[in-house]
């Protein structure tokens, strides 16, 4: 389940929860900008009894799918992120260089 978080100009915050048995079990924090062609990954939770569970992966996969064409980003540095980003070929970048369109360059 993908909602937008409403109230913000630029690209579009999003929240992808992760679901298992009724119970939401993780969650991407996203952006994604259409005039840029790109997503930026923001935030990324998954309890702990899922994490090497390949969950995390079908997360991702499940976005590209769900946003085909944008070329994806991650301001993500945390360990438990930095293997699962680089399995998905998911490149970081610092937070300062995100998108021209978003809220901070408004």
């Amino acid at each position: 389940m993908s909602t937008h978080i409403p109230g913000l100009s630029g690209p579009g915050d999003e929240c992808l929860l992760l679901v298992h048995v009724r119970q939401v079990v993780g969650q991407v924090h996203y952006r994604i900008c259409t005039d840029c062609a790109q997503g930026v990954i923001t935030a990324l939770t998954l309890d702990e009894r899922f994490l090497g569970s390949g969950l995390g992966t079908r997360a991702l996969s499940h976005l590209r799918s769900r946003h085909p064409g944008l070329a994806w980003r991650s301001t993500l540095s945390m360990r438990t992120t930095r293997d699962l980003l680089r399995r998905m070929r998911i490149p970081t970048v610092m937070a300062d260089t995100l998108c021209a369109h978003g809220p901070a360059a408004a």
